[in-house]
């Protein structure tokens, strides 16, 4: 590391102060990458169970919960990275999480 850059490093500096990369390559976002090669497990909908409460949406931190005029559809699997607080949350077993090579949890 540089003695500039060391010197730059403050409580206060910014990500762009301390990173010349980021100058470089600019910002990313996830929408550009599939974080869901990530996953060890997947997240099973059952549509038929489902109830439409909406209590996965909110607390799915990949935004991988798609929602359109009230109504949830399937996963997002290219940026579900498999947390499972979806299917923690529902109250209706409607969201399970799979292995891979296994069935899907209860």
């Amino acid at each position: 590391m540089s003695k500039n850059l060391m010197e730059k490093m403050t409580v206060t500096a910014g990500w762009r102060d301390l990173t010349p990369a980021a100058q470089v390559l600019g910002e990313g976002n996830s929408v550009y990458f599939l974080t869901g090669e990530w996953r060890t497990e997947t997240p099973v909908w059952k549509k038929e169970q489902c109830k439409q409460c909406l209590f996965c949406f909110p607390v799915c931190p990949d935004s991988s919960i798609p929602v359109a005029n009230s109504k949830r559809d399937e996963f997002d699997l290219d940026h579900c990275k498999g947390c499972g607080i979806c299917a923690k949350v529902c109250p209706f077993g409607a969201i399970s999480m799979k292995a891979p090579g296994k069935e899907a949890s209860k």
